[in-house]
């Protein structure tokens, strides 16, 4: 998916390009709503509900924090840009059709080639292209709350994918006190997160140990199952992950990443700001300078 999401920069950010910052959802919205599309083209329906549904739950939790969630001028997270762009144009094609955006897309990426774009411009040509002065449909699509408004317009809607169940029900029989269940081997990424990420938050020693020893997590090789299950385990002071953790922070320098794990390690008491500080002296020197100086304000050295 992300060679997927960078080829459609090609036509989202290269052909048009957004006019100024406060306007980049234009570029990453659109992109990774294309990116969705060709995911869905090459693995299917439900892999695309899944990791819309993980996006889902993402911008969620950025609106419980308060977080700036306009798409014009957003405060910079991703759940804003890239997901809540992405569910804006979801939306529009579910109440105008598939056929009638892929039209609408079409003309708006040639008629606008190598321009600049802003949200209002973007907002004027499309009333101008498809709603017409509509105004039932005007009113259907809340185009103004979607780019102006914080949260999500009452047209959003929560996806749905079938094989979310099944990790419900995992989530909660481990909740009830049960074994890890077995099916992890059987599930995709999206479903792994989404059992680690709706697992209670704070969790006692035998219980994650009994989840590591059922599915190698501190071993996994997928960076964001990875980044999950560290979440987790660092937040309740685990210290068989401690080791886990130095591997991955001292090799990985993305900072959606980095600076959650941290932030964690630091809100842990002496246990988990000694880690914190250890682990970052090694792994400063490999980071981008804006990881650095984002981590800088995390981890005090003595």
């Amino acid at each position: 998916n992300v060679i997927a999401h960078e080829l459609a920069h090609s036509w989202s950010g290269n052909l048009v390009t957004n006019a100024v910052w406060a306007d980049g959802w234009l570029n990453e919205g659109f992109t990774s709503y294309i990116e969705e599309r060709l995911c869905e083209v090459l693995y299917g329906v439900e892999y695309t509900l899944q990791s819309q549904a993980l996006a889902w739950a993402e911008i969620q939790r950025y609106i419980a924090s308060n977080g700036v969630t306009t798409l014009y001028a957003p405060a910079g997270n991703s759940a804003v840009a890239y997901t809540k762009g992405a569910l804006f144009l979801h939306t529009i094609e579910r109440i105008i059709g598939r056929a009638a955006i892929d039209r609408y897309l079409r003309s708006y990426f040639d008629r606008h080639a190598f321009q600049p774009m802003t949200t209002a411009q973007f907002l004027e040509d499309f009333r101008a292209h498809v709603v017409r002065a509509d105004a039932a449909l005007e009113a259907q699509l809340l185009l103004d709350e979607w780019a102006y408004q914080p949260g999500l317009p009452a047209n959003a809607q929560e996806p749905q994918p079938q094989g979310f169940v099944e990790v419900a029900r995992a989530v909660a029989a481990f909740n009830a006190g049960a074994a890890p269940d077995p099916a992890w081997g059987g599930w995709t990424t999206f479903q792994r997160q989404r059992f680690l990420q709706t697992l209670p938050r704070e969790l006692p020693a035998a219980r994650l140990a009994a989840l590591e020893a059922a599915y190698g997590l501190n071993e996994v090789g997928n960076s964001e199952v990875l980044f999950d299950w560290l979440s987790l385990a660092l937040r309740n002071g685990f210290e068989p992950s401690a080791a886990s953790a130095r591997r991955f922070l001292t090799s990985m320098g993305r900072n959606k990443f980095v600076q959650p794990l941290f932030r964690t390690m630091t809100e842990q008491g002496a246990w988990g700001q000694a880690l914190a500080r250890d682990i970052y002296a090694a792994a400063r020197p490999t980071y981008h300078p804006i990881v650095q100086r984002n981590i800088d304000r995390l981890v005090q050295t003595p």
